[in-house]
């Protein structure tokens, strides 16, 4: 089970092209400045099957996914099982948002497995001080858009670059 506030269809804000982003309930990160302070509190949103939330991914068949909160790593087990199922049923991309820089997400054991199935992590926490309104799918500086399977891979960051 998963804690979800909304699941949005086809919205382009949360990574390139259609999206089919899943806001989670739940975050201790609380930024101030947060463009989404409703998703803080831990359950008050729907619990919601990971088969129920698989089905509503894969309804839309030109829709790619962004798990978005609230913090997924804080559910980091149940995001990890529709991330595997996403990716065995499809060639969807999946992107997520966390407060947790990718360094830090690496030393734990569920995290580790969420990150096996993702595509880009945008990372670390959103500092008002570093906001700046022409970034590209991020709100402050300091947020890096990581190519998660390329950084596992050369075993260092490496940044998600856009194709044209």
């Amino acid at each position: 089970m998963i804690n979800i506030l909304l699941v949005m269809h086809d919205t382009t804000v949360d990574g390139p092209g259609f999206r089919t982003s899943i806001y989670c309930a739940g975050c201790r990160h609380q930024c101030p400045g947060c463009h989404n302070p409703q998703s803080w509190a831990f359950g008050s949103g729907d619990d919601r099957t990971t088969d129920d939330l698989l089905q509503e991914v894969l309804s839309d068949p030109f829709a790619d996914v962004t798990f978005t909160g609230g913090d997924p790593f804080y559910q980091a087990e149940g995001f990890a099982e529709l991330a595997e199922r996403i990716k065995a049923k499809s060639d969807k991309t999946i992107w997520c948002y966390t407060g947790f820089r990718y360094e830090k997400l690496l030393h734990d054991d569920a995290a580790q497995r969420l990150l096996r199935h993702i595509d880009v992590l945008v990372d670390g926490p959103f500092v008002q001080a570093l906001r700046e309104e022409g970034l590209l799918f991020r709100g402050s500086s300091n947020q890096r858009l990581i190519d998660v399977q390329r950084s596992r891979q050369e075993g260092c960051v490496v940044l998600w670059e856009r194709e044209e």
